[in-house]
C-alpha cells in the first residue's frame, strides 16, 4: 500500500479578489504556499483595482461567503483562519457567526480599510465594527499605522498611543511601520499582558501593493505550522521583507512583492 506524505496545514482565507494579483486572495495563496501551507480561499468581495489604486468594490452576500467557508470546514482540518478585506458591517457579522462555531482556530485579522493607493475598501462604519466586534475574537490583528489610527480613532496617534487604545479589544496587536520617512522600519508587537517586542528592518525604496496581505498570511501560516506567536511574527516579518526586497513592477503603479521564488514551479 502506498504511503501518502503528510498533508500541509490548511489555512482558511477570507479576503477580497484583486484582479491585478498583487493583493487579496492571490497574495494569501502565494504567501501560504511559501510557508509550506495549503490556502483555502473564500471570496468576500470583488474589487476593481490595479497596482495604482482601487476604484470600486462589491461585497458578496453573506450566504455565499458562509457557504464557501463551511464547505471547506466540513471537508478539511483547518489549522488557522486569516481575514483580509471584509468591506462592510454585514461581512464582519458573517465572520463572527462563522468563528462562533470554531473558537479553537487562531484568527489573524488584517484590518483592510484602504488600498495602498489610498482608495477606500470599507463601507459604512466597518472600522468601528472591526474594533468592537471582531478584534475581541482574534488572536492577533496586524494593522499598519494608518489603519491603527483609524481603528483607534486617533488621527495623529503614535503606535504606542494606538496600542493603548486598542489592546482592551484584542489579545495581541502587531502595528507595522514604514509610513513615515524613517531610515529604519519599526514593527511593534503589543500584548494585553503588557509585554512588547520591537522588530527593526532596513527601509526599502518604493511603494508596495499587497505587503499587508503578505504579512498576515505568512503569520497565519506560521501559526498553522505550530510556531509560537512571537517567533511566528518574526518569521512572517522576515519573509515579508524579503518579498519586498525582491519585488517587481508588473504595472505602472506600486511594486508587487515576489512571494514565490522564480524556480518555484520548475
Amino acid at each position: 500500500m502506498k504511503t501518502l506524505p503528510p498533508f500541509r496545514p490548511v489555512v482558511l482565507c477570507l479576503s477580497g479578489h484583486d484582479p491585478s494579483g498583487g493583493a487579496g486572495l492571490q497574495a494569501d495563496i502565494e504567501a501560504l504556499l511559501a510557508q509550506g501551507c495549503h490556502a483555502a480561499p473564500t471570496v468576500t468581495a470583488l474589487t476593481v483595482q490595479n497596482t495604482v489604486d482601487v476604484t470600486d468594490f462589491r461585497v458578496l452576500d453573506r450566504e455565499w461567503v458562509l457557504a464557501q467557508a463551511n464547505a471547506v470546514l466540513s471537508d478539511m482540518p483547518v489549522s488557522a483562519v486569516k481575514l483580509g478585506m471584509l468591506g462592510n458591517i454585514s461581512m464582519v457579522e458573517t465572520v463572527i457567526e462563522l468563528m462562533q462555531d470554531h473558537p479553537e482556530l487562531p484568527l489573524v485579522c488584517d484590518p483592510v480599510l484602504r488600498a495602498g493607493g489610498g482608495g477606500s475598501l470599507g463601507k459604512d462604519d466597518v472600522a468601528f465594527a472591526l474594533r468592537e466586534q471582531l478584534l475581541p475574537i482574534a488572536l492577533i490583528a496586524t494593522p499598519n499605522l494608518p489603519e491603527a489610527r483609524i481603528l483607534a480613532e486617533l488621527p495623529e496617534g503614535t503606535a504606542d498611543e494606538c496600542a493603548a487604545r486598542l489592546l482592551p479589544y484584542c489579545r495581541h496587536l502587531l502595528i507595522t511601520g514604514g509610513h513615515g520617512d524613517e531610515s529604519e522600519i519599526h514593527n511593534r508587537l503589543y500584548s494585553r499582558d503588557g509585554s512588547q517586542h520591537s522588530f527593526t528592518c532596513q527601509r526599502l525604496p518604493g511603494h508596495y501593493h499587497g505587503s499587508g496581505c503578505t504579512l498576515a498570511s505568512a503569520l497565519a501560516g506560521r501559526l498553522a505550522l505550530g510556531e509560537e506567536l512571537v517567533s511566528a511574527v518574526r518569521s512572517a516579518l522576515d519573509y515579508t521583507w524579503r518579498t519586498l526586497r525582491d519585488a517587481e513592477q508588473p504595472g505602472i503603479g506600486q511594486y508587487v512583492p515576489r512571494r514565490l521564488p522564480l524556480d518555484f514551479c520548475s
